[in-house]
C-alpha cells in the first residue's frame, strides 16, 4: 500500500467538524494481502482472524507502534460482498499485568485519522492509563492508507474558502451552489462505489469490526470532535460492547439536521471565542497587538474584512492567490481553534491593514487534499439529505449575516451536499440513552467548532448514560490539550479506574 504522508500544515483549523483539520499521518499499514482478516455480519462486525502486525512506515513514531490491516464489508447490508481495507495501529499496554483492554482513539474531521495517535497524543496519557490499555489508532474508511477515495476535484475547489461555504460579499449563494455542483459531479464521476458507503453509521460499524479483530468483548474509546459523533453512534448501535467511553469536544447529534447543525454551530462558537482573542489582541505589550481595546479589535476586523471584500490583496502561493474578506474570515475561524494560533490572525490583520502580506503557508500535498475532501464530502452528505433549493440557503445566510456578522452567513450556507448526486442509504444516527452508564463527556466552555451549546445537546441525548465535565477553558480539544488540570485529572481517573463524577460538574 502506498504511504501518503500527511503534512502538518493546516488544512483546517482543528480536528473538528465539517471539513476540519487532518492531523499528520505518521504511519502506514500493511496491505490487505498481508492479513487473512474477513468480515461477515449483517448488523455488526463479525469475528476477524488474528491481525498480522508489522513495523509501521513513517517518521517520528514510537518504535513500539505496530501496524496492520483488516478487511470489513464495504456495505454492511451485504456482508458477503466486496471488502475494503481499514488500517489500524497499536502500542500494547506497558504493564500487561494491569491491562484491562483496548482504548481506541477516534479522530475528528470528517477526514482525519488516528494512525499516529498511539505514538503522539497517546504518549501524553498518564502512565496508569497506558498500563491499562493497548492504545489503538485507525484510518476511517476512505482515508488513505485504508482503501482510499478521491473525487479529483478542480484545484480551485480545494481552497479552504470553497470547502467552507463563505457567501459572496453581498450575501449571494450563487457561486456556492455552483461549487457544490462541481464537487458533487466530480465525486459521482471519480469517487467510485465506496463513496456511497462512507457515513457515520458505517464508521461506527467499522469501530465494532476493530473491536472484534482485537478479540475484545468490550472496547473503550476516546473520541475527539467529529469522533464524538462516531463514538456516540458506536455506543448507541453496540451499547453492550462499550467499556469506558470518553467524548471530547462534542458535536450536536441533531438527528434531523445532522452535519448542518455542526456547521451552524460556528455562529455561537465564534461569538464565544472572539472576545478572548480580542482581549489578547488588545493587551498592552503584546507584539502582535491589533488595537487598544477588545471592542476596537472587533470593529477593526469587521472593517478590514469589508475592505478586502471590495479590494482583495495579492497573496502569492495561496489558493486562491489573493486575500479577500472571506480569506480573512477563514483565517479567523482557523485561529480561534487554539489560543496558540492567535498570532496568525493578528499578524495577518496587521499586514493586510498596511497593504502587504506575509507568504502564504505551504499547501499540503495534493493527494492528501483530494482524499480529505472526498471523505469529508461523502460523510456529511451520506449522513442526511440537505435542502436542494438555493432559496433555503439565501434565507438562512441573510438571517445569519444580520445576527452574526463575524461569520458572515457561512454557517447556514450551501455545502456540496446541496447538490449531492445520491440520497443517503439510511437515516442519520439517533443517539439515545439506552445502554450502560459508562460515558464521560469533557467540554471546554469556549470552543469555536463544537460549542458548549451543542455539547449540551449531546449530553441530553445520552441521558442517564453520561456525565459531562465542563472546563473553564478556551480552544477546541479539552483532554490533554486546551483544557485544564482539573478536567484532565477527571478524565484520566475515569479511564484508569472507572471512577466518574456522580453528576455533571464544572472544572474552574
Amino acid at each position: 500500500m502506498k504511504q501518503i504522508t500527511k503534512n502538518a500544515t493546516l488544512i483546517a483549523a482543528a480536528c473538528g467538524v465539517v471539513f476540519g483539520v487532518v492531523t499528520p499521518l505518521t504511519a502506514s499499514a500493511t496491505s490487505s494481502s498481508d492479513t487473512s482478516s474477513s468480515a461477515s455480519s449483517s448488523s455488526a462486525a463479525a469475528t476477524q482472524s488474528p491481525l498480522k502486525w508489522t513495523e509501521c512506515e513513517g517518521e517520528g513514531l514510537d518504535p513500539r507502534q505496530q501496524c496492520a490491516t483488516l478487511a470489513v464489508p464495504m456495505d454492511y447490508a451485504d456482508p458477503g460482498g466486496r471488502k475494503i481495507d481499514i488500517a489500524v495501529s497499536r502500542i500494547p499496554s506497558e504493564k500487561p499485568s494491569a491491562r484491562r483492554g483496548a482504548l481506541l482513539m477516534i479522530p475528528g474531521g470528517p477526514g482525519g485519522d488516528s494512525l499516529g495517535d498511539p505514538s503522539d497524543k497517546g504518549q501524553r496519557l498518564p502512565q496508569k492509563v497506558r498500563d491499562t490499555y493497548d492504545l489503538i489508532g485507525f484510518a476511517p474508511r476512505g482515508n488513505a492508507p485504508s482503501t482510499p477515495v478521491s473525487c479529483e476535484v478542480e484545484h480551485r475547489d480545494l481552497a479552504r474558502t470553497a470547502l467552507r461555504p463563505w457567501p459572496a460579499p453581498d450575501g449571494s449563494v450563487t457561486e456556492n451552489m455552483a461549487t457544490a455542483r462541481r464537487i458533487s459531479d466530480a465525486c459521482a464521476r471519480n469517487g467510485g462505489e465506496l463513496m456511497r458507503h462512507i457515513s457515520t453509521k458505517n464508521n461506527a460499524r467499522d469501530v465494532d469490526s476493530i473491536r472484534a479483530a482485537f478479540g475484545e468483548r468490550k472496547l473503550s474509546a476516546w473520541g475527539d470532535s467529529y469522533g464524538t459523533y462516531i463514538g456516540a453512534t458506536f455506543a448507541t448501535l453496540f451499547p453492550h460492547r462499550t467499556d469506558r467511553i470518553v467524548l471530547d469536544s462534542n458535536d450536536n447529534p441533531d438527528p434531523v439536521r445532522a452535519e448542518r447543525a455542526f456547521l451552524e454551530a460556528f455562529e455561537a462558537g465564534v461569538e464565544d471565542n472572539f472576545p478572548v482573542f480580542a482581549k489578547w489582541a488588545s493587551r498592552p505589550g503584546n507584539p502582535d497587538r491589533v488595537a487598544r481595546t477588545p471592542a476596537e479589535v472587533r470593529s477593526r476586523f469587521l472593517a478590514l474584512a469589508a475592505r478586502l471584500d471590495r479590494e482583495p490583496l495579492p497573496w502569492p502561493g495561496a489558493n486562491p492567490a489573493e486575500l479577500d474578506g472571506n480569506g480573512l474570515r477563514q483565517t479567523m475561524l482557523d485561529s480561534l481553534y487554539d489560543p496558540d494560533d492567535y498570532p496568525v490572525l493578528a499578524k495577518l490583520m496587521r499586514a493586510a491593514g498596511k497593504g502587504t502580506l506575509p507568504p502564504a503557508p505551504p499547501n499540503p500535498p495534493q493527494a492528501l487534499l483530494q482524499n480529505y475532501t472526498a471523505v469529508g464530502a461523502a460523510t456529511i452528505c451520506n449522513d442526511a439529505a440537505w435542502p436542494r433549493s438555493a432559496a433555503v440557503y439565501e434565507k438562512g445566510v441573510a438571517e445569519s449575516r444580520a445576527k452574526y456578522p463575524l461569520t458572515a452567513g457561512m454557517p447556514r450556507n450551501a455545502m456540496v451536499c446541496a447538490a449531492w448526486s445520491w440520497l443517503p442509504k439510511e437515516a442519520p444516527p439517533r443517539v439515545t440513552d439506552r445502554g450502560p452508564s459508562n460515558v464521560l463527556l469533557v467540554q471546554n466552555e469556549r470552543d469555536v467548532a463544537t460549542p458548549l451549546s451543542g455539547a449540551r445537546k449531546m449530553r441530553e441525548a445520552l441521558g442517564r448514560r453520561a456525565v459531562m465535565v465542563t472546563v473553564n477553558s478556551t480552544g477546541h480539544g479539552a483532554y490533554l490539550d486546551n483544557g485544564n488540570a482539573c478536567g484532565d485529572a477527571t478524565v484520566s481517573r475515569f479511564l484508569a479506574t472507572g471512577e466518574r463524577p456522580a453528576r455533571d460538574t464544572y472544572c474552574e
